[in-house]
C-alpha cells in the first residue's frame, strides 16, 4: 500500500461527515450512562457520600475502588507506546494512538472519584502545596500527597505526548478537509505543521524526549496508589509487594482494554490490514506475562501471611479465603489467573472471541480483586467490635456504569474527531517494507 493511500484511509475516516448507525447507537448508550453519572453527581453534592453503602468500618468501597481499577487501566496506553517508542518496535504504529486516547480517556474519568469521595469537593485543592495566609502546608509525610505530584505529572505529560504525537497527522486531515470549518479547526490543532525536515526532526526529538519521562512516570504513579494502602497498618494492606503487584495489575487491566479496543475498531472501519493478527497475538502475550505476575502475587500474598506467623494477617487471608467475601477471591482467582492460561496456545491468542472473552474477563477481574483488596481488610480489623459489613446501594452502581459511560462517550468523541491510527508511523512502516 502506497503512503498515499494510508493516509486517504485513515484521514478519511476523520472526515467522514457521518459517524455511522453502530457509532451514534453506541454513543446514544454512553451518553444515557454519563448522564446518570452526573444526575449521581449532583445527587452526592446535595446530600453527601452517605448515598453511597459506605460506613464505619467500610469507609472505602466502590469510589475507591472505581478510581484504582480506571486509573491502572489508564497506566497501559502511554506504557504500550513510549516503552515499544523507545525499543523502536515498528508493530506499535497500528496500536499506539488509540492506546494513547484510552490513557487520557481513563484517568479522566479516575481522576473524579478521589475528589467526590472526600465528601467536600470544593476542598481538593487543599491537597496542593499553595501559598495561603495561614501558613499551612500539605502533609508531606502521606502517600496522597505524593500521589497529586505523581498522578498530576502523569496528566500532563501524556497529554503532550498524545498531542505531539498526532501534530504530523493532524495536518494531513487539515490538508485533505473539504470544509472552511473543517480546514481551521484541524489547521489550529496541526499548529502550523510545514513538514519540512526541521520540523520531522525536532518532532523527532521531543517524541523520544516525552516517552523516555513517560515510562518511569507509569511505575511511580501506580507505585505511589500502592503506597496509599501499602503505608496503613491494617492487616491486608500493609505488604511492601503492593507497589509492584499494583503495576502489573494496572499493565494486565489496561493491555485488555487495548485489546478490546482494537476488536472494536478493527471490526467498525474495516482496520484488519492495519490490526493484524499478529499484533493481537504480542498483545495476548503481553496480557498473558502481566497475568502471570498478577498471579504470583495473589501467592506470594497468601504465602508470606502464613509464613511470617502473624495472626492478624493470617485470619485477613483466611477470611478472603472462606469468609463472606471469598466469592471476590475466587471469582478473582478464576478470571484473571486460570482464564488467561488459554492465551498460552497461538490459535487462542489469535481468535478473536476468545481475546473478547478472557479480556472482558480480566477487567472484571481486577475490578473484583480492587474491591476484595479494599473491602476484606475493612471489613474485620482488629477489633471484633469494630467489624461489620458492606452493602452496596443504588448510587454505587449508578456512578460504575456511569463511568464506564463517561469513558465510552469521550473515547467515542475521540474515533470521531481526531485519527484513529498514527499515519506518519504507519507511512513510515509501509515505506519500509
Amino acid at each position: 500500500m502506497s503512503a498515499a493511500a494510508v493516509t486517504d484511509e485513515i484521514a478519511g475516516i476523520t472526515l467522514r461527515r457521518h459517524g455511522g448507525r453502530g457509532w451514534w447507537i453506541l454513543f446514544a448508550v454512553s451518553l444515557a450512562l454519563t448522564v446518570m453519572l452526573a444526575v449521581g453527581i449532583v445527587v452526592l453534592l446535595v446530600r453527601g457520600v452517605g448515598i453511597w453503602g459506605i460506613d464505619m468500618p467500610v469507609a472505602w468501597s466502590f469510589a475507591i475502588t472505581n478510581y484504582v481499577w480506571w486509573i491502572g487501566i489508564g497506566m497501559a496506553g502511554t506504557f504500550i507506546s513510549a516503552a515499544l517508542h523507545l525499543t523502536r518496535q515498528a508493530w506499535r504504529s497500528a496500536l499506539s494512538r488509540h492506546a494513547e486516547a484510552m490513557t487520557l480517556c481513563a484517568l479522566a474519568v479516575s481522576g473524579l472519584f478521589p475528589v467526590l469521595h472526600l465528601g467536600r469537593p470544593w476542598f481538593a485543592y487543599w491537597i496542593m502545596p499553595y501559598p495561603d495566609k495561614m501558613g499551612l502546608w500539605p502533609q508531606w509525610r502521606s502517600a496522597l500527597t505524593w500521589d497529586f505530584f505523581a498522578i498530576g505529572t502523569y496528566v500532563v505529560v501524556s497529554v503532550l505526548y498524545f498531542y505531539v504525537g498526532q501534530l504530523p497527522d493532524l495536518a494531513a486531515v487539515r490538508d485533505r478537509a473539504t470544509t472552511r470549518g473543517r480546514q481551521v479547526f484541524y489547521a489550529l490543532l496541526a499548529l502550523g505543521w510545514r513538514g519540512e525536515a526541521a520540523d520531522w526532526r525536532r518532532h523527532a526529538t521531543l517524541t523520544r524526549l516525552l516517552a523516555a519521562l513517560a515510562v518511569p512516570l507509569v511505575f511511580s504513579v501506580h507505585s505511589m496508589v500502592a503506597l496509599d494502602f501499602s503505608e496503613g497498618l491494617l492487616p491486608g494492606w500493609h505488604s511492601t509487594i503492593f507497589p509492584p503487584f499494583f503495576v502489573a495489575g494496572a499493565l494486565f487491566s489496561g493491555i485488555a482494554m487495548v485489546i478490546l479496543l482494537s476488536l472494536s475498531m478493527r471490526r467498525a472501519y474495516g482496520l484488519d490490514h492495519y490490526i493484524t493478527d499478529v499484533h493481537l497475538d504480542k498483545l495476548a502475550r503481553l496480557m498473558l506475562a502481566a497475568g502471570c505476575v498478577v498471579t504470583y502475587g495473589y501467592a506470594a500474598e497468601v504465602f508470606t501471611a502464613y509464613y511470617g506467623g502473624d495472626p492478624f494477617e493470617t485470619a485477613v487471608i483466611a477470611h478472603r479465603l472462606h469468609g463472606a467475601y471469598a466469592w471476590t477471591f475466587w471469582s478473582t482467582v478464576a478470571l484473571n489467573s486460570v482464564a488467561i492460561q488459554a492465551l498460552w496456545w497461538p490459535a487462542a491468542r489469535r481468535n478473536r472471541l476468545v481475546l473478547v472473552l478472557v479480556s472482558s474477563g480480566v477487567l472484571a477481574g481486577m475490578w473484583l480483586e480492587r474491591f476484595m483488596l479494599i473491602v476484606t481488610s475493612l471489613y474485620r480489623d482488629y477489633l471484633p467490635s469494630s467489624w461489620g459489613m458492606f452493602y452496596p446501594t443504588v448510587w454505587d452502581i449508578v456512578f460504575l456504569l456511569g463511568s464506564i459511560g463517561l469513558f465510552g462517550t469521550l473515547f467515542l468523541l475521540f474515533v470521531r474527531w481526531l485519527p484513529v491510527l498514527a499515519i506518519a508511523e504507519l507511512r513510515r512502516t509501509e515505506a519500509s517494507r
